[in-house]
């Protein structure tokens, strides 16, 4: 009875501690993403980075960790967590001089160089879990192969708990840096725990040490990391009027007062600007909603896709059209209403829009999408597939406005060629027009309808019929490609642009705003 009972208690804790060590894997994994976020990106390259340094590190550590399981006496499972803990705990310490260090290698080899960094080493030694403690169960189970599969199976279980966990209950309710803090010290305490189950083979005179300098380095270390979060202050030229971070970035809103303006922030994209004095809009694409109506006149109901700081909805008020706003991010909409003074006249929908547009109920006359901004971007809202929804939501007048940004290349940009050759799928008719003319990288917004598109027929004045003009641009649509929901090489498409813009971000604002 005794030894059944033993062997229960050896599976049993193996069991809690491979559970909680692939769960482990899986948050610094989706927290690795969203660390570095603000400074890269949230992109394809970003997931592509943290997912392929993973692998490594894991890979790395089973096989480490295999080869030390046989060889060493001495260097126990608690010593190994206990490691994985401390280095789990100073990766918020580390993200600011690692992310500043890799800014100039680029947006690719920045990203997964700090990644590499910074992720690695507690990757590495998660790793080795598995390893040891399939040595220890082989020793007090039987059979080699339900041993392994055991313990892997457990393991993975516990990945899958905690990604379900990190994404459905503790992302809303606590920030990143607190939950790479808190998971470090868990991992410590952990350690303790293993180092009296694992007695038999490393003697706690020798495990229980080292697994306490590492607890009281982390402990001391333990204020510098809480201080670390500081050290990206304001400035004397900007200051933060809120902060937080979403299920989908870090949402901030940046005063200048010096030059009279606010900013709503998601990561390293501005998604609204107005001056603070008297609330305007100070974004210039945002000037054509006030042109918009008169291409198809009679306009009463709209659909804005994309709320950010809301100006458009209320522009679209004065112009005396409803607008239904579907934003994907509740705090940008908190943030909309409490410092822009955004307030709707239509519908607030929260969601994302491929999935909300389905249980919307046309028709609009006007659907403006504005989602494409200089950070990352949407891509599967702009395919075939998705602008038919859009056009099955459409009045027969209506018309698609879509803000894209990205460099003009006199027109042979396969970017901008590859959203009109999509458009041109999908509508009939559209016209292209720049933003700020003489510029090369600018916002574009497309138009597109089931009706002819003729500044010249349309009821323009003479002043609005030459901004128009002014404005088109002809883009030539053999140099792209149709986007669909199976083929979407967008984001590729868009590097360069993607890498320009965050130049320009950081020597707006400096390097150091990015960083949390």
């Amino acid at each position: 009875m005794n030894t059944h009972f033993s062997h229960l208690l050896n599976r049993t804790w193996l069991y809690v501690t491979v559970f909680i060590t692939g769960a482990a894997v899986m948050v610094v994994e989706l927290l690795g993403t969203r660390l570095i976020a603000p400074f890269y990106g949230a992109s394809l390259y970003v997931w592509t980075s943290v997912i392929s340094v993973t692998l490594i590190a894991l890979a790395l550590g089973y096989f480490v960790g295999g080869r030390w399981a046989d060889r060493s006496i001495r260097f126990g499972l608690a010593t190994i967590i206990a490691l994985s803990g401390l280095l789990t705990l100073i990766v918020p310490w580390l993200a600011a001089p690692v992310l500043l260090m890799t800014d100039p290698l680029g947006l690719r080899m920045g990203t997964f160089v700090s990644t590499l960094i910074l992720f690695t080493p507690s990757l590495f030694m998660l790793g080795m879990v598995g390893p040891f403690a399939v040595k220890l169960a082989t020793s007090s189970l039987e059979g080699v192969g339900t041993s392994t599969g055991s313990i892997y199976a457990v393991s993975t279980v516990g990945s899958v708990i905690g990604t379900l966990f990190l994404g459905f209950y503790l992302f809303p309710q606590v920030g990143s840096r607190e939950i790479f803090i808190g998971l470090g010290l868990g991992l410590l305490i952990l350690a303790f725990c293993v180092a009296f189950f694992e007695r038999k083979r490393v003697k706690l005179a020798i495990s229980l040490p080292t697994v306490a300098i590492l607890f009281t380095a982390s402990i001391i270390l333990l204020p510098l990391i809480n201080d670390s979060s500081k050290q990206v202050a304001d400035d004397r030229h900007f200051q933060t009027r809120f902060e937080r971070e979403s299920l989908y970035g870090w949402v901030r809103v940046v005063d200048n007062p010096e030059k009279n303006y606010r900013l709503l922030m998601m990561d390293a994209s501005i998604i609204g600007a107005a001056t603070i004095s008297h609330g305007e809009n100070i974004l210039t694409y945002q000037e054509i909603i006030t042109h918009l109506p008169k291409l198809s006149p009679g306009m009463q109901r709209a659909l804005l896709i994309g709320q950010g700081a809301g100006h458009m909805a209320m522009t679209l008020k004065q112009l005396g059209i409803e607008t239904d706003t579907l934003e994907i991010d509740p705090t940008v909409s908190e943030a909309a209403r409490t410092y822009f003074d955004f307030t709707p006249t239509g519908k607030t929908i929260i969601g994302d829009a491929r999935y909300e547009i389905r249980k919307l109920e046309g028709p609009y006359d006007l659907i403006i999408m504005d989602v494409f901004t200089g950070g990352s971007e949407p891509v599967h809202l702009l395919t075939v597939e998705s602008m038919l929804q859009l056009q099955s939501l459409l009045s027969e007048n209506g018309i698609v406005a879509l803000n894209f940004v990205a460099f003009f290349e006199d027109g042979r940009n396969a970017a901008l060629a590859s959203v009109a050759k999509t458009l041109a799928r999908v509508f009939p008719y559209q016209i292209a027009l720049i933003s700020e003319p003489g510029r090369e990288f600018n916002d574009f917004i497309f138009i597109a309808s089931n009706q002819r598109i003729d500044v010249d027929t349309v009821g323009l004045n003479s002043q609005q019929r030459n901004w128009f003009k002014q404005r088109l641009v002809t883009l030539d649509q053999t140099q792209g490609f149709i986007l669909t929901d199976n083929l979407n090489p967008l984001e590729s498409l868009q590097t360069r642009k993607s890498e320009q813009y965050r130049l320009m971000m950081v020597d707006f604002f400096g390097l150091t705003q990015f960083i949390r």
